[in-house]
């Protein structure tokens, strides 16, 4: 017999098993024929304190079991990719447990052990640099379980300001076709498993975790079932120069300054988490091309370079651009996303020079092309490609190795500089298929990558522009899109200082990061960090060519020589840190792209993971409290914690199911509601026990 379920989510405010206000974000129930199913609750808190281009993040997670009978919560969740996650804190009443770094298998086998003998337990995972899971077992009625997870990464400088972007919610991914047939070398990273989603494959000995299913989505039912107070705010900025302007274009920020502090909130007190939270501040008399940071402990010496390019007058040399325009038209862009798209490449196709040449790619399930080669940009081509642009409708999936492939496929007009922009929302699980795809393909072509959304795969699109000696940039289509979009695509630059080298002078340097330091833009930086022996007065030269002639700046730093108690400022501590997670980094994108083994590159990393307390693909924080807190005979259930719908997303980009009502679903997988069926019959079945 085949039963129909309908799932309906309510908002039920008013306290749930006594708990205060404070502590429910939105009671979110499923209602089905086998009962009312509950679904676990979540509020996020974010503490951030910067000083000068170094932040410190904690975000602190409190999960609460509105139901009566006891949950396993998972959820999923971003993180920046830079981020170095070096702890983590479970709370359960008035117990805090300090999570432990394990190797990824040995947390994993904690957790579920603590799971069966009834103890409340957490569980960090990595799926991606910027993808995350957070599992808490035993969260039992009226007794929240708050995980906070702490990190520090580096600012980067863009277009003149430092920009830090705190993303709050995982977008949809589009996995390829059911039938996807992969070129022979190509590792499947991403391929979603409604069994066994947390489990990993062997492909050509390589071990390949599963992305987690998508949880479900309730605002494509119902825009009111998660109440818009799940996030808060709570910001301080600092610097060794006066700090100005810290701005957000994302969120309605409340700013105050005292005593050389800027502190900020959310104009409202909490938000909800539909969309990537992005501050802009400058630092005053910034004008320095390059700054040193060291520090040495008991691990040894760690230097920090940073490099800015120097500002100089654009070139009077024009070079001749094949310019290969590559628009994302799946599901996901439709609305907002795709009219930004579209007023881009109205203002990028009108302001291309006469002795440039131009094509123009769109993708979604398929490519397909404006011409078959590239054109010149004469005016009559012009406006019969801005009539291809005006034509294109978004539906389908994300076949972007696909489009990059295509990218490739023509012959190059001579004596041009061909450069790649690509416009996409980057939606898609197999980032290390396109990377791969790029690193074969990019000869001495460039690739400028424009992020369109409110919650952007920013991992995918940075690696693409850093493999393409490019750059990345974003465009938020919900807020001035119009103006955005014709200020990148009226800025299509060139890179300012190229062929960087560093010439450490007498220095004894190892394990240099980035292994392959790209270009810099105006208006940008980079970091490069090495480990060091010795220390001292000591001589370093940057090295580059600035518009093809030869550029040096020379330093002198004071680098210690020994551990110093007093050296614990922000800036000293998280320098290792930062090294080791640039480092993990670059070994990622080496598995990525197959330019290294595997089981070495695991090592290294699992390595680097446990050395320096940091979480990795390879190592998890998992924390366990001593106390049984769930000694019942009723087992746990694992259940999702529901996501908003990410602001200007449509429900085509999500998996087709009751949740979301979509009749043409990105992401080729579904959310198998199996587990929230079992639950209900659960239920059920200890009901009519009770009954008997």
């Amino acid at each position: 017999m085949i039963r129909h379920f309908v799932f309906v989510f309510l908002l039920l405010p008013g306290a749930v098993h006594a708990l205060a206000d404070d502590e429910i974000a939105g009671r979110l129930v499923a209602s089905g024929a086998v009962g009312q199913l509950d679904l676990p609750l979540l509020k996020s808190d974010l503490f951030v304190d910067i000083q000068s281009d170094m932040a410190t993040v904690q975000v602190r997670q409190v999960f609460v079991n509105p139901s009566d009978h006891p949950m396993s919560a998972e959820y999923l969740f971003p993180l920046n990719q830079k981020a170095a996650a070096y702890a983590m804190q479970m709370q359960v009443g008035d117990d805090v447990i300090e999570a432990q770094i394990q190797e990824r298998h040995e947390a994993e086998q904690t957790f579920e052990t603590a799971k069966q003998e009834g103890k409340a337990a957490a569980l960090l995972t990595q799926h991606r640099p910027n993808m995350f899971t957070q599992n808490v077992a035993n969260l039992m009625p009226g007794q929240p379980i708050t995980v906070t997870l702490s990190y520090v990464q580096a600012v980067s400088k863009v277009d003149e300001a430092y920009e830090l972007v705190l993303p709050l919610v995982v977008g949809p991914r589009y996995l390829g076709a059911v039938d996807f047939d992969p070129m022979p070398d190509d590792i499947v990273l991403a391929d979603y498993n409604e069994e066994e989603p947390h489990t990993a494959t062997q492909i050509d000995g390589w071990t390949v975790s599963k992305l987690p299913q998508y949880p479900p989505v309730p605002r494509l039912a119902n825009p009111d079932t998660i109440e818009p107070s799940r996030v808060s705010l709570n910001l301080n900025l600092r610097g060794a120069v006066p700090v100005s302007n810290l701005t957000s274009t994302t969120h309605d920020l409340k700013i105050q300054q005292s005593q050389g502090v800027i502190s900020a909130t959310f104009e409202d007190g909490r938000e909800i988490d539909n969309r990537d939270l992005v501050l802009r501040y400058e630092l005053a008399g910034d004008e320095t091309t390059a700054g040193v940071l060291a520090h040495h402990d008991e691990r040894g010496g760690f230097v920090s370079l940073l490099v800015e390019p120097p500002k100089v007058p654009q070139s009077d040399q024009i070079t001749a651009r094949e310019l290969v325009f590559v628009l994302d038209t799946s599901g996901s862009m439709s609305g907002e996303p795709l009219d930004a798209s579209k007023r881009f490449m109205e203002t990028a196709l009108q302001g291309l020079r006469p002795e440039d040449y131009f094509r123009v790619i769109r993708f979604s399930s398929e490519a397909t092309e404006f011409a078959n080669q590239a054109v010149p940009a004469t005016s009559g081509n012009i406006r019969s490609g801005l009539r291809y642009v005006r034509s294109l409708r978004a539906g389908g999936g994300t076949e972007i190795d696909s489009a990059i492939r295509h990218a490739f496929a023509t012959r190059q007009p001579d004596n041009t500089l061909r450069v790649v922009v690509f416009l996409s929302d980057g939606y898609i699980g197999r980032e290390a298929d396109v990377l791969r795809t790029i690193r074969r393909k990019i000869g001495d072509a460039r690739i400028y990558a424009f992020g369109v959304g409110t919650a952007i795969n920013r991992y995918l699109l940075d690696a693409m522009a850093e493999e393409g000696r490019g750059y990345a940039r974003y465009v938020d289509p919900t807020q001035r899109a119009s103006e955005a979009a014709d200020m990148l695509a009226r800025d299509l630059k060139s890179p300012v200082l190229t062929d960087i080298s560093i010439d450490w002078g007498g220095l004894n340097v190892s394990e240099v990061v980035p292994q392959h330091i790209p270009d810099l833009f105006d208006g940008g930086s980079i970091r490069v960090l090495a480990r060091y022996e010795g220390g001292g007065p000591t001589d370093i030269k940057i090295n580059g060519l600035v518009q093809g002639r030869k550029a040096q700046l020379p330093l002198s730093p004071v680098l210690p020589t020994s551990s110093d108690p007093e050296d614990d400022t922000h800036q000293g501590t998280a320098i290792p840190l930062t090294w080791a997670r640039t480092k993990i980094a670059d070994l990622d994108r080496a598995m990525a792209v197959q330019t290294g083994d595997p089981q070495k590159l695991e090592a290294q990393i699992t390595d680097l993971g446990l050395r320096f307390n940091l979480q990795t693909r390879f190592t998890s924080f998992v924390a366990v409290s001593k106390q049984v807190v769930n000694d019942g005979e009723m087992p746990t259930q694992a259940t999702p914690v529901a996501l908003p719908q990410v602001a200007g997303v449509g429900a085509g980009a999500y998996p087709k199911t009751a949740f979301s009502g979509s009749s043409t679903p990105e992401p080729q997988t579904i959310f198998g509601l199996i587990v929230l069926m079992a639950l209900g019959a659960l239920r059920l079945t200890r009901n009519r026990r009770v009954l008997a």
